[in-house]
């Protein structure tokens, strides 16, 4: 029998919650501890030991610790975990700016026996990795471009968030959500060598971004563009992959309030010389998904490396680097301010 792994969570909001269900759902995790002082009546049902002070529980032997907490404790949480010889799983993104990565990157090379996993959970929805699949078997052919559309309706109170407040969330809107499609786009094409990005305060009064467009191409010369919004009103996610011989769209994503509507992927191919049919208008297979295991797959992934002592492969801190790299670039340009906000 294998002993499990002690478990501790710091930060119990939306994240932390979902963290502690997937540690009670894995039988070689057990849930030694958590630390939010902001939620100790919610912790204190859970016949958990509580830890007012998130140093205290990352000091006390526990093998694996959960960051869940806003961007600006990410760097320090992880790297005090890491040196104190626990393997850590950091909710994205992975820090306030490229500095933050780039310190915990250099903490995790310095002690290699520490595994260390980054929460971009998207690439396990079911569509993203039945999609991936369908490309890697080369039935599409090359890819050509990637368009994301991944965008949220900032409610009235947008402005109150924590995350639009620089110096705790350290971005807006791009740093928020649209860091996860740059991953996906990372995931299927690799690298970018050139990216041109432009954001705007264009509805909320708030000192950060509520939208931005970036433009990437690969040395290969695949193209990819995203928009990333607060101002969508309607929830809504979208990936299209245009290939040689075809493309797939993966639309709506499976979440807790179902907002963003049933998640699809739909396979469409190139029409084959002399196959009659409207031009611009292929066959298409559409497939529904109705179960989200992403949670699950990225923290049994980080527990197998620990067993078995073998590298993370997906959610890497290299992963979080690059895509963190791309965040940056964008953010170097001018913050342009509507006129009306």
């Amino acid at each position: 029998m294998i002993k499990p792994l002690r478990a501790g969570i710091v930060g119990y909001g939306y994240m932390g919650q979902i963290r502690r269900r997937n540690i009670a759902d894995h039988p070689d995790l057990e849930l030694g501890g958590i630390c939010d002082p902001g939620c100790s009546e919610l912790i204190s049902n859970l016949n958990v030991p509580v830890y007012e002070n998130w140093e205290d529980l990352v000091d006390d032997g526990l093998d694996l610790v959960f960051v869940c907490t806003p961007n600006y404790l990410i760097p320090e949480v992880a790297i005090r975990a890491i040196q104190k010889g626990a393997h850590v799983f950091c909710e994205k993104p992975p820090g306030r700016c490229l500095a933050d990565i780039q310190r915990i990157h250099a903490a995790e090379q310095e002690y290699p026996d520490s595994r260390l996993l980054f929460g971009f959970n998207h690439r396990h929805h079911p569509g993203i990795i039945d999609g991936k699949a369908i490309i890697d078997s080369g039935a599409l052919g090359k890819i050509l471009t990637l368009r994301g559309v991944y965008g949220k309706g900032g409610g009235y109170d947008y402005h109150t968030s924590w995350r639009n407040n620089p110096a705790i969330g350290g971005g807006g809107i791009l740093l928020d959500q649209g860091i996860h499609m740059l991953d996906l786009f990372r995931l299927f094409v690799g690298d970018f060598n050139e990216v041109i990005g432009m954001r705007g305060i264009t509805a909320f009064d708030v000192p950060v971004e509520d939208n931005a467009f970036v433009l990437l191409r690969t040395p290969s010369g695949q193209m990819a563009q995203l928009h990333s919004s607060a101002t969508s009103w309607k929830h809504t996610f979208r990936l299209e992959i245009g290939c040689e011989k075809g493309y797939i769209v993966v639309s709506g994503l499976l979440s807790k309030t179902g907002s963003y509507g049933r998640e699809t992927l739909v396979i469409g191919r190139r029409p084959a010389p002399g196959e009659r049919m409207a031009v611009g208008n292929p066959r298409e297979e559409t497939v529904y998904y109705d179960t989200d295991l992403s949670w699950d797959i990225e923290v049994a992934h980080l527990v197998e490396c620990i067993l078995q002592k073998k590298p993370v492969e997906q959610g890497t801190s290299l992963d979080a680097l690059r895509v963190m790299e791309i965040v940056d670039q964008v953010y170097r340009q001018p913050l342009m301010k509507s006129v009306s906000c």
